[in-house]
């Protein structure tokens, strides 16, 4: 038997130590008549009691520092049964990923779709949101209805975003340790760049930005990523297997050719050049190359970014149906639309996104439009 170490024996000290209120108690109770004695004994039996019954009962798992989740959201009454999905979801143990590389710990309504509408379409697989706001030592997550609703779905994690540990052993981590990166104007939206094809290379599953509403399970499109529009792949999907070369290529780029200070040199332009070189073509159209697929632009991207305004405006049940008919998630150009109000309810084709693949997030869309209207009366 091992003699326990310092920070044991410390442990157990503080675990049994009398507290000071006690011992300053017990001071005054001698000082005092005989009787007073028993009330003594009482409250030092009652407090060795409370001890060790949560000594006993305790589960040594939780001990470990865990992200606990506000209880603002009842699961029961919030998060309805999933709705019915087109085809039948594949088994998978692959990750799907989300990252937020800013400090915001306060997601929108947005951010709670994305997860939530992922999570429905991929049961089996484990569903991660890294963030860089939250701090690791800290044991418990933000008081913020977004989080308190995405516990609801077993296979949601929320975790810290480590960049340090994420870059290592990559050609990227040089790359984040030069400080003069930082002052780049478009640093945060590079970093998310640099994330997504680490992720992609060490882990391997599926990456989706936080604006991203998903339709059907997505594990069947391996080492794909899409087209956006003419000519431009973009990253804010992408599935690949673990050690892909294609990504290992697109890390490469990143450094070599790296150019901060041009929006999208580091995303779309480099995964456009990357795929290009890959497949020795000139122009990209939908197509595979190499066991690496250029998605067409209606299976992740069916609102072309200049026509961001069309998710805004009504559409019947059938043009949607017609719409979304080899669609398996609608990215939704958050940086373009953020500030347009969205009517809740209405026939707005993202309304009914939120309303059909984010049920528990929509409702309290609707709940909290509902409580601002009742105040402006």
């Amino acid at each position: 038997m091992t003699a326990p170490s310092g920070e044991q024996a410390l442990a157990g000290e503080r675990k049994f130590r009398m507290p000071s209120c006690l011992l300053k108690l017990t001071r005054v109770v001698l000082s005092q008549k005989p009787w007073a004695l028993f009330i003594l004994i009482f409250v030092f039996v009652s407090f060795a009691y409370h001890k060790l019954y949560w000594g006993i009962w305790e589960d040594p798992k939780s001990r470990v520092p865990t992200y606990s989740l506000s209880a603002e959201i009842s699961c029961a009454h919030c998060v309805p049964p999933p709705p019915d999905i087109v085809g039948e979801p594949s088994p998978s143990t692959g990750k799907v990923f989300f990252v937020e590389t800013s400090e915001q710990i306060t997601p929108s309504y947005l951010f709670s779709c994305s997860v939530e509408s992922a999570a429905r379409t991929h049961p089996a697989s484990r569903v991660v949101v890294l963030m860089r706001g939250l701090v690791k030592k800290n044991a418990s997550l933000p008081k913020h209805w977004a989080f308190s609703l995405l516990s609801c779905f077993p296979n949601v994690e929320i975790q810290p975003l480590d960049l340090t540990e994420l870059f290592s052993g990559t050609p990227l981590a040089q790359w984040y340790l030069e400080p003069q990166r930082h002052q780049e104007p478009h640093f945060l939206a590079v970093l998310s760049d640099a994330c997504r094809i680490v992720l992609m290379w060490k882990f391997g599953g599926i990456y989706l930005d936080t604006d991203f509403i998903v339709l059907k399970n997505l594990q069947n499109l391996t080492n794909a990523l899409g087209i956006q529009d003419h000519d431009v792949l973009n990253g804010a999907f992408l599935s690949f297997k673990p050690k892909h070369k294609f990504m290992k290529l697109c890390m490469q780029d990143f450094v070599e050719d790296y150019n901060g200070w041009v929006w999208g040199h580091q995303g779309p332009e480099l995964l456009t050049r990357v795929f290009k070189k890959w497949c020795s073509i000139r122009t990209i159209e939908s197509m595979r190359c190499k066991g690496v697929r250029a998605l067409a632009p209606e299976v992740v991207y069916p609102i072309p970014w200049q026509d961001w305004k069309k998710l805004f405006e009504a559409v019947s049940a059938s043009e949607l149906h017609k719409l979304l008919k080899n669609t398996y998630a609608v990215h939704i150009w958050n940086k373009l639309s953020h500030g347009t109000k969205l009517e809740i309810p209405s026939q707005a084709l993202l309304a009914q996104l939120y309303s059909q693949f984010c049920p528990a997030t929509y409702a309290k869309m609707k709940q909290d439009s509902e409580q601002l209207s009742r105040h402006a009366v």
